[in-house]
């Protein structure tokens, strides 16, 4: 039980985020025009963000050109005890997704790009002395994918493309307190993820001036640490030291986490020349995620001679493996944008997405739970060649509650009993350049 308390979180902090956007803690940041309108993009050819929504788009979008973007996610969260007691408030803590396209070809023929964004990434620290502090504390994970794409039209109407998607960084820290009978220790889990590649591929289909409809699936990858350091500060010394650290000798840990494929289909709609609407429908494939799974490894010397039997130790044992049992979640999205001047171009949009995680599997840093999305953006452009895009998204969680009762059913007892609840406030800024 103690060793299933020490590493409830760390598998999810692999692939956790600011669960911006989207369920479980997957992010949907990929572009600042697509954010404004609720998120919407693979029914649409709006700009090079084309490669992160719906690769078959690409080639369909007009100009070539470099664009750049960054959010600025804001979480506001708060979790009440099962047992009564204070409000514990999360520390308020700033995480920036980023993207970056360039695409170069012949519009409506055939384009190149290379995309660069960071679909997972989350900083965040829970107060003092919180309910579920040897649960977790606090953690901070970055990752950067990167991915070559290629869209091919053969007609003005239809068009294809696809994206090689590489994890090519990711980093974890992880921290949490000890519950040690000579009182608290504090651990750290640190690692970096294997290189690792998936597929990103769409179809783009445009019958008319006023419609287009598009589909894309994106490919599970397994985010991989091995090798990550196990470290501690704060346990026995004097004369207890022997008995009560010898069961946290690992020096290592391996572990996996599935990113889940996802499947979209989205419809857009141009009424006149000024007005665009998009609709998108997302289903991802979240019941992949069954357990959480480590093994422990090296010697610190806290076991005396190292044999065998007292090497990778953490809570007193090699292994551990925690029960997640996702469930495949849908997502719906709509916006639209209106484009007033030449200059100045208007979005709104809105979203719903259900939440991956069961009733009864709740965790400190996936806090899931079906949620509620608004947005809205502009875009000013000086000139034919330079955009200048804003956005800004909403996030209102629903309540999330589970009793030790539900904990003791579900066999889930490795984490807290009690309620959580989260707002996410994520403005973004970014700049277009095409030619």
């Amino acid at each position: 039980m103690m060793l299933k308390t020490l590493l409830l979180a760390s598998g999810t902090l692999l692939g956790s985020a600011a669960t911006a956007a989207a369920s479980g803690f997957q992010i949907n940041l990929g572009g600042q025009q697509n954010i404004g309108m609720g998120g919407v993009g693979v029914g649409l050819s709006l700009d090079q963000a084309a490669m992160f929504y719906n690769p078959g788009a690409l080639a369909m979008v007009r100009a070539n050109g470099v664009q750049v973007g960054a959010n600025f996610a804001l979480a506001r969260g708060a979790y009440a005890s099962d047992n009564g007691g204070a409000q514990r408030d999360l520390q308020h803590l700033l995480v920036t997704p980023f993207n970056l396209y360039a695409a170069f070809g012949k519009a409506g023929k055939y384009k190149f790009g290379v995309a660069v964004y960071t679909p997972y990434g989350s900083q965040l620290r829970y107060a003092d002395n919180w309910e579920g502090r040897y649960s977790l504390t606090e953690i901070n994970l970055q990752s950067v994918y990167v991915q070559p794409t290629f869209s091919y039209a053969f007609s003005p109407q239809f068009s294809v493309g696809v994206g090689v998607t590489m994890l090519a960084y990711g980093s974890v820290n992880l921290q949490k307190d000890l519950p040690l009978p000579t009182g608290p220790a504090h651990l750290t889990l640190d690692g970096t993820t294997k290189f690792q590649v998936g597929v990103n591929a769409g179809l783009y289909f445009k019958p008319s001036d006023k419609l287009s409809l598009g589909i894309s699936y994106r490919s599970k990858i397994d985010a991989q640490v091995k090798g990550g350091n196990v470290s501690y500060s704060g346990l026995a010394t004097g004369a207890s030291a022997p008995a009560v650290n010898r069961g946290f000798t690992a020096t290592n840990f391996d572990a996996t986490l599935p990113l889940p494929a996802m499947a979209s289909v989205g419809i857009g709609i141009m009424p006149t020349e000024k007005l665009t609407i998009g609709f998108d429908a997302s289903l991802v494939f979240w019941s992949a995620y069954r357990t959480l799974d480590f093994a422990f490894s090296g010697n610190n010397g806290n076991g005396g001679t190292a044999t065998a039997a007292n090497t990778g130790l953490v809570g007193g044992s090699t292994t551990s493996t925690s029960k997640r049992y996702y469930q495949d979640a849908l997502a719906f999205r709509v916006g639209g944008q209106y484009k007033a001047t030449d200059q100045l171009i208007l979005r709104l949009g809105s979203a719903y997405d259900f939440a991956a995680v069961k009733d009864g599997y709740v965790t400190p840093e996936t806090p899931d739970a079906d949620r509620y999305i608004a947005t809205a953006g502009l875009t000013y452009q000086p000139n034919p060649h330079l955009g200048i895009d804003a956005s800004f998204q909403f996030e209102r969680f629903a309540k999330r509650s589970q009793s030790q009762s539900d904990l003791l059913n579900n066999g889930t007892t490795d984490r807290v009993a009690g309620t959580y609840r989260t707002d996410i406030f994520i403005p973004g800024i970014g700049v277009r350049y095409s030619f």
